[in-house]
């Protein structure tokens, strides 16, 4: 139980200060905004999602691995690191943490003096407009990949090494630069569906996407570890 409640904990932070960077910090507005250099707004969500990552991986790594993300659970088990009766509790902990997160967003959110209409701000949900459902496919799925390469190689025996969680936070934060426009940078699950779920609309009819294209990305990435194509 130690293992699945720091999941649920690590998914719950991620949610919190990933989304909440864009929705309290108004990152999202500026973003969608259309001003000169709104495009600029990427890097910090990219922080606030990957320094958040890091620090979990310092604080619960060491009692569950810090996957606090389904892909990463299921290439684990595809590469071999952990048993299949961990992964129904690892994903189960992810899903209830990241909607626990968006939930207490939203009530913090709800707090605004002004108000707050999270059907029309949103709440940090991931998805696609100005691509095709292709485009953000492909996209989803090569972040994900490089991701859990680089997870499963810092975390790998001979990768292991004190700077593994801060290589693993700065590649989030990177990929979202490249990635963000096309379908959102989710390359997570369970952080899709939090939000999604309190969004509703075209919010949770994406969703599926992002539950699936990532979880397909995590066990190829497995899979290429577990026969040594990638190992160390």
């Amino acid at each position: 139980m130690q293992k699945y409640t720091a999941e649920f904990i690590g998914s719950a932070a991620l949610v919190i200060v990933g989304c909440g960077a864009i929705t309290m910090g108004g990152l999202g507005g500026v973003l969608g905004s259309g001003q000169p250099f709104a495009s600029l707004a990427i890097l910090p969500i990219g922080l606030a999602f990957g320094l958040t990552v890091m620090a979990m991986a310092y604080g619960i790594g060491p009692i569950s691995g810090c996957h606090i993300n389904p892909a990463v659970t299921v290439a684990a088990f595809v590469a071999g690191r952990m048993p299949a009766s961990d992964v129904p509790g690892y994903i189960i902990a992810q899903f209830l943490g990241a909607i626990v997160g968006a939930g207490l967003l939203y009530v913090m959110l709800a707090g605004k003096v002004t108000g707050y209409d999270v059907t029309a701000a949103g709440l940090g949900q991931t998805g696609w407009s100005s691509f095709s459902l292709s485009s953000a496919v492909l996209a989803e799925f090569i972040a994900t990949f490089l991701f859990i390469v680089v997870i499963l190689g810092a975390t790998s025996k001979a990768g292991t090494t004190p700077v593994a969680g801060l290589a693993i936070g700065l590649t989030l934060a990177v990929l979202h630069l490249a990635f963000v426009p096309v379908s959102g940078n989710s390359l997570n699950p369970s952080r899709s569906f939090g939000p999604a779920v309190f969004v509703g609309g075209q919010a949770l009819a994406q969703v599926w996407m992002f539950l699936i294209v990532p979880t397909i990305a995590g066990a190829v990435a497995g899979l290429l570890f577990r026969n040594k194509t990638l190992e160390a």
